[in-house]
């Protein structure tokens, strides 16, 4: 095989590689991430109470579209979360959002995405889903006790589209610093999570919402 030959094999593969990369960047996808949807029997996730003194009300407001590969919340069940059922350390977790449009005077949308929760959702860290905004809040456990948080006066900018329109989050926790990014920017950091270990979660909070491209990847 001459000289020439090798060094257009060679350039050939990178090519092919750049090309693979390139497609995983263009559709969303991280490199490790699995695909964590749910079945039609939600089975792996399991519903808590928003509070933890609550119990979880009887109708079922969740439901998967096996066909569009969505997630749906109706909004009408009660406060709570739908918790994925394995406990995390560091990891990026990934999914899209978007609200069902109740009509232009609307403006309360409200929804949210899960991280580091205890068990039962005592301690919980979330990405606020809003058309305010998203930004990082929750009950944070500093010092032996628990402390309510709200970082929306440092939100970076609002990134979050009109209801209707597909929303782009990213959960990193990595040790003890959380980042939220949105539709491709990082908007909010909290650099004290009190818990090292948790669940992910998405939340009901009284508007139909719909998930998809719901990716988690844990890191070492």
């Amino acid at each position: 095989m001459t000289r020439w030959r090798i060094s257009f094999l060679i350039a050939s593969a990178f090519t092919g590689v750049a090309a693979m990369l390139a497609t995983g960047a263009a559709s969303g996808q991280s490199a490790g991430a699995v695909d964590i949807l749910p079945d039609e029997a939600l089975h792996g996730w399991t519903r808590i109470p928003f509070s933890a003194i609550d119990g979880v009300k009887p109708k079922l407001q969740w439901r998967v579209d096996p066909a569009q590969h969505t997630l749906i919340c109706a909004g009408d069940g009660g406060h709570e979360w739908l918790r994925y059922d394995k406990e995390l350390g560091d990891f990026v977790f990934e999914a899209d959002w978007r609200f069902t449009p109740r009509g232009e005077a609307e403006t309360r949308y409200n929804s949210g995405v899960g991280a580091r929760l205890s068990q039962f959702g005592e301690i919980y860290f979330q990405a606020q889903t809003t058309l305010a905004g998203g930004y990082l809040f929750g009950n944070n456990f500093v010092d032996g006790a628990l402390r309510r948080f709200n970082l929306s006066k440092e939100m970076k900018e609002n990134r979050v589209k009109p209801a209707g329109e597909w929303n782009h989050y990213e959960l990193r926790a990595q040790g003890s610093h959380l980042t939220l990014s949105v539709n491709g920017a990082v908007v909010n950091e909290l650099p004290n999570c009190g818990l090292l270990k948790g669940y992910i979660a998405l939340e009901a909070e009284g508007y139909e919402i719909t998930f998809r491209n719901l990716k988690l990847q844990v890191l070492p």
